[in-house]
């Protein structure tokens, strides 16, 4: 099964990355955009995994692609980051709530580490971690629907892009640890294990 995290950044070309730069705005070099991208997709499908590992969480998930993401956002990806094309089901585009529902209380926590890693300021960030968040749900949608998965392979395949994240992004760890250190301890070792045993193998496969 393709991994998530690379299906992603084969949807997020060279164009839908210069309209993300524009809609940035401030400024923004193209390069920042691209390690932003990367940043913002690795927090998002690591609160995804994290998310998945409960049966809530997980049960939760489902249901939201069954019924708002179904992967017809990214038809024109490129007109949804500059605001020509919008999808009919506003749920399907709602950034703001994706995010926060995803990362809760450790929003801010994500948007810093982006920050940090990708030169964008803190809006900038916040705003990529907005227009991406619909996008990543997308994307899990349709192989949900694709690959005909249920809770179980949504675990296991989040778990496991969330390795491939870390490995193939330059501050994979920190931008981990921002959203699974549930302690604030610095390390995210206690709290991978106590989220579940899938999750913490997908991490160490990736570094």
């Amino acid at each position: 099964m393709d991994d998530l995290f690379d299906l992603l950044k084969g949807q997020l070309g060279e164009a839908a990355i210069g309209a993300l730069t524009n809609q940035l705005g401030g400024g923004v070099k193209q390069e920042q955009t691209t390690k932003g991208v990367d940043g913002a997709m690795s927090i998002l499908v690591g609160a995804l995994a994290k998310n998945a590992q409960s049966t809530k969480g997980v049960n939760s998930l489902n249901n939201a692609l069954e019924k708002d993401h179904d992967g017809s956002i990214l038809e024109d990806v490129v007109g949804f980051i500059n605001g020509s094309s919008q999808p009919k089901n506003t749920k399907a585009a709602n950034g703001a709530g994706i995010s926060g529902h995803l990362l809760g209380g450790k929003q801010g926590n994500a948007i810093d580490q982006l920050s940090k890693m990708s030169g964008l300021n803190q809006n900038q960030a916040s705003s990529m971690l907005l227009k991406l968040a619909p996008i990543v749900l997308g994307m899990l949608g349709k192989q949900k629907r694709s690959a005909g998965l249920d809770t179980s392979g949504l675990s296991n395949i989040l778990a496991q892009s969330a390795g491939t994240a870390v490995k193939k992004t330059s501050g994979g760890a920190d931008l981990l640890t921002s959203i699974l250190d549930q302690d604030g301890d610095g390390s995210i070792l206690d709290d991978a294990a106590k989220i579940g045993g899938n999750l913490l193998k997908g991490f160490f496969r990736g570094k």
